[in-house]
């Protein structure tokens, strides 16, 4: 498997060289040269299969050329170490993805991209390389435990000030050792941003090794995929005929395009659902078929605070550009804090199940398509416990949430994070 630029299909690497790069040359994305297909069998015996065997067969054909199949089932061996149950949520399925190391869905990915990026750095003896990543809460704790101790690279992560919760700031600037916290006068997408520009900035670029662990870098991206295809072998050992409605969480849309890419590569899905907060950028899009990023809006769903999702380019990719292709098997929505509040209670006092603020959009989206669209296959996404988000979930449900033992140590550690005002504190804090 090759991987060639968005924005040039002449530029094109392996999936190592993918990987330590994090952006092509022309700084675009970089996508999967062509669209691996399953066969039948496959799709067959998924109910069959355990999950390790599942992830070797699907991510095989993107790291062939890199990682020997013993290695590739060592890793995936690693970062698949928790379950990723359904739960019954009335008419529907929660998929809960919080049970990994950090509470959160982004634990496969970061995880897996660590354990690519150290190992290809240590093969090719190069110098140290630099993880630049900006987050909108999640991303950067599971980030930083994935790389944490990993020999060989630094992580830099630039966050919102103000803007992550509590749990979510304690998990990017407690763990030290070779993780570095940079707290941003701004938004995500100042942070983004400021990521961005430091790629094409050869005063850094000529001195210091950078890639980014964001859902921009493949190795971060592809895996994703897995949840789709343990949840489709799930229902199907429920008993369930129907073809899934997934309804995913979306802020820079990395993990419902992997969703799509299984998709594409056979997996059987009848419908994927964008929920979004006010940042709608995407509902516009599907709206008028013209794109036009926004200023971020701070919500109660931190983890979707994102005007320009960078991962969308791929999904228009998956369907040739073509909005009427993609309006076949995808629906943009979008909620605001007070619904995605009564969407919280609903869930709480209907079926006694706690809904985090992203969970609870995404049970919006499920609603109200399948009102439409009726199916006894509807997933929403949970893509992160609870807890993360105590203070609106308690305030709102009126109930306490425990914390896990995974977190419960952190909160009593000092918070060490570096003010970053502008690209220039950024610039200066790489070149020392």
């Amino acid at each position: 498997m090759k991987y060639v630029s968005l924005a040039n299909n002449e530029l094109s690497t392996s999936f190592k060289q993918a990987v330590i790069q994090g952006l092509a040359p022309d700084k675009s994305l970089y996508y999967p040269s062509y669209i691996p297909q399953w066969n039948a069998s496959f799709i067959e015996e998924i109910p069959n299969l355990s999950n390790l065997e599942i992830a070797l067969e699907a991510m095989r054909p993107f790291v062939d050329q890199d990682l020997s199949l013993s290695d590739l089932e060592l890793i995936l061996s690693d970062v698949l170490s928790f379950d990723f149950p359904l739960q019954k949520v009335g008419d529907y399925y929660s998929l809960e993805l919080f049970h990994g190391p950090t509470l959160a869905f982004k634990d496969v990915g970061a995880g897996f991209m660590a354990r690519c990026l150290g190992r290809f750095i240590q093969d090719e003896k190069e110098q140290k390389a630099t993880v630049l990543v900006a987050t909108s809460g999640d991303t950067g704790g599971a980030v930083a435990n994935g790389f944490l101790g990993v020999e060989g690279i630094d992580v830099v992560i630039l966050y919102p000030s103000g803007k992550v919760s509590p749990i979510q700031e304690k998990q990017l600037t407690t763990l030290g050792q070779n993780i570095t916290a940079l707290e941003v006068k701004g938004t995500f997408d100042d942070c983004q941003s400021m990521v961005k520009k430091a790629f094409v900035d050869a005063d850094i670029t000529s001195k210091v090794k950078l890639t980014s662990a964001n859902s921009i870098n493949v190795a971060r991206w592809i895996p994703q995929m897995l949840y789709y295809i343990f949840a489709y072998k799930t229902l199907k050992n429920k008993g369930i005929q129907d073809d899934p409605v997934f309804a995913v969480p979306s802020g820079n849309f990395g993990n419902i395009c992997a969703g799509m890419l299984a998709h594409k590569m056979g997996l059987p899905v009848s419908h994927f659902i964008a929920c979004n907060n006010v940042n709608d950028t995407v509902v516009d899009f599907m709206n008028t078929g013209v794109y036009r990023a926004k200023d971020t809006v701070a919500t109660i769903s931190n983890a979707m605070d994102v005007g320009n999702p960078s991962n969308f380019v791929r999904i228009l990719e998956l369907f040739n550009k073509q909005k009427k292709e993609l309006e076949v098997d995808f629906t943009a929505c979008s909620y605001s804090d007070a619904e995605t509040k009564v969407a919280m209670q609903e869930i709480y006092e209907q079926f006694n199940y706690v809904a985090d603020p992203h969970g609870a959009v995404a049970y919006l989206g499920l609603k109200a398509y399948t009102a439409q669209n009726p199916t006894t296959a509807g997933v929403f996404l949970e893509t992160a416990h609870p807890s993360k988000f105590i203070d609106v979930v308690e305030s709102t449900l009126d109930i306490e949430v425990a914390l896990p033992e995974n977190v419960r140590h952190l909160m009593n550690r000092e918070k060490q994070s570096i003010f970053t005002s502008n690209y220039e504190d950024l610039k200066s804090f790489l070149l020392q």
